[in-house]
């Protein structure tokens, strides 16, 4: 006994390692920055926009890399050793990762404690960066600097200072159509260095300056940090600054740096991604907030989609995609949460119930809109009906979403309108997904909070398909006991549930009627090989249905719609749709 009792611990220690070892925390990657001030993190106050580029870069890569941003502000090659942030960086640097090293703006300074010379001091500054690297197993990359804009002829051969000016406060020297260099020789030493000791190089200088060049002296001011007077709290007199990139800049130069670091670096190019616009709560993105992002997409945008991406945090908004914010790919990191707590007993502005309708935190207006790892979620709890997501759009797609509330959690609101939800959970208490379009549930978790309905369409009559569940899984917390598939919120409801694995809080008999008999004779509830403890074909409400084939409910075939939309084989592909 003993003896069995040792190895079933040996076994679940055995069990407890590879568990450990399958769920390793990501990233498995880090890049390092180090480097000043265009490349650092900035603070956020007073609606300050400065960025560094290295800011904005986690936007630009998969989750399965991680950004640590060590670059600050006035630091040199010379003085980010000796403050010891070097020292801060290469602890923590383990083998496969990357240090992305750009210094030169600050080694140009003529103080003694940043000041370094170009072929000497500076080129030895950057071998010790690489070698101690490379010591630790990672991966060291070599910038030069971004270029200054300058379109001012220099008086002569020294490097220009970073000028940052208040609008106003003295004439400004007559700018032409040439972009000057401002930085000499200190923009050799990372390529002659990179060159020297088999370094990969970016020619951030060369990327920047052409650039700012074929923008020109007026649009490229579009890129830094030109603040008008009484806009900014964080610049009440304005500021005009040839060095620092406002968030477009960064945004801007950010995407054409990982263009150039993919080509470069192949084993990097795999996690490199771009998105029209990226929404962050810690400044990395163009957007603090997703319906500033939504809202800067171009009015019927065609033939193409807008993609935004929504980074980690918990987003309290309500938020509005309309009918004109056509083809919107809204795609999420994990932790993207969109919540509100509005619901239908909530007063509005006028003291009026918002009603279901008007407690949604989140509505989906526009055709073909996608979204893929977004929590949808009404936090406002059991208060009655709360919806956390109203779906009137065509074609609309759902991919590895969460939707959370309790009662009324999702509205498939409109007549016309064709849903698909792929391995998708959906949680709540009452007719928790309701409503009258046709929608597609395909690999989805189903979570009852309470005894409840699990559904309550409102098909309209003459419609073929309403709700069609397939291979869903249909789960419930432990005190939820009484739980019912559907109910018909309309006399013509229809539900079919395919291949699902139902828990036992189902009730046997399955189908409810909502107090009128006469809905027996007009709503389609059916099922076909039901498994689980709650699959219990002999005990189901009469007026339901066992099917006993598929015909007619491919998934092509219930999606078809007049246009052949088909989202399991194309994904979010578009239709060439006439508007």
């Amino acid at each position: 006994m003993k003896e069995n009792r040792s190895k079933l611990v040996l076994l679940l220690a055995v069990a407890f390692v590879l568990c450990s070892a399958f769920r390793a925390d990501k990233p498995v990657v880090t890049i390092f920055m180090i480097g000043d001030s265009t490349m650092a993190n900035k603070k956020l106050d007073g609606g300050n926009p400065e960025r560094g580029w290295g800011m904005v870069l986690p936007g630009f890569f998969s989750e399965d890399i991680k950004i640590d941003n060590h670059a600050a502000n006035g630091r040199s090659s010379k003085s980010f050793i000796t403050e010891g942030r070097w020292a801060k960086v290469i602890s923590k640097v383990k083998k496969g990762d990357y240090v992305f090293i750009q210094f030169g703006h600050n080694d140009e300074k003529a103080d003694s404690t940043r000041h370094t010379e170009p072929g000497t001091t500076f080129d030895d500054n950057l071998r010790r960066y690489v070698n101690e690297t490379r010591a630790k197993g990672g991966i060291p990359v070599l910038f030069n600097s971004i270029v200054r804009r300058n379109f001012v002829q220099p008086q002569d051969a020294s490097i220009t200072k970073d000028i940052r000016r208040t609008p106003g406060e003295k004439e400004q020297p007559k700018e032409g159509t040439v972009l000057f260099d401002t930085h000499g020789t200190y923009l050799d030493s990372p390529r002659n260095v990179a060159k020297e000791l088999g370094v990969v190089f970016i020619d951030m200088n060369k990327i920047t300056h052409d650039l700012v060049q074929e923008l020109g002296p007026v649009e490229s001011k579009k890129l830094f940090m030109f603040v008008a007077p009484n806009q900014i709290p964080a610049f009440p007199k304005g500021r005009e600054d040839n060095t620092h990139l406002n968030t477009y800049g960064a945004r801007t130069i950010a995407g054409l740096a990982v263009d150039a670091i993919g080509k470069e670096i192949p084993e990097l190019a795999k996690y490199i991604r771009h998105y029209d616009y990226v929404v962050a709560q810690d400044g990395s993105g163009d957007f603090f907030t997703v319906q500033e992002a939504i809202n800067a997409v171009p009015d019927f945008r065609k033939n193409i989609r807008s993609t935004i991406l929504v980074r980690k945090g918990t987003y309290k908004e309500k938020i509005i995609i309309p009918e004109s914010k056509i083809n919107i790919s809204l795609i999420g990191e994990d932790g993207a949460v969109l919540t509100n707590d509005d619901f239908a007993n909530k007063k509005n502005v006028f003291g009026e119930n918002m009603g279901t309708s008007g407690s949604s935190s989140c509505y989906i207006y526009a055709p073909d809109f996608y979204a893929e790892n977004i929590t949808f979620e009404n936090s406002s709890g059991p208060v009655g009906q709360a919806v956390a997501c109203f779906v009137s759009a065509d074609r609309a797609f759902f991919k590895n979403c969460r939707f959370l509330g309790f009662q009324d959690t999702l509205y498939t609101y409109s007549k016309q309108s064709r849903q698909y939800y792929e391995d998708c959970y959906i949680e709540g208490t009452v007719d928790f997904i309701f409503g009258w379009s046709t929608a597609v549930f395909n690999r989805c978790h189903i979570h009852s909070k309470r005894d409840g309905y699990v559904t309550a369409p409102s098909t309209d009559k003459g419609k073929k398909y309403g709700y069609v569940f397939y291979d869903c899984k249909l789960t419930a917390e432990p005190e939820a006991t009484k739980v019912y598939l559907s109910r018909p919120w309309r006399p013509y409801a229809q539900a079919v549930f395919i291949r699902c694995e139902l828990g036992k809080h189902i009730l046997p008999e399955g189908w409810n009627n909502w107090g009128k008999k006469e809905n027996e004779k007009t709503a389609f509830y059916a099922e076909y090989e039901s498994r689980g403890e709650g699959a219990n074909p002999k005990a189901r409400a009469a007026f339901s249905r066992q099917l006993k084939n598929l015909k007619g409910y491919g998934i092509k075939t219930v999606l078809a719609g007049d246009d052949g939309w088909n989202p399991v084989e194309d994904g979010n592909k578009l239709l060439d749709v006439k508007r």
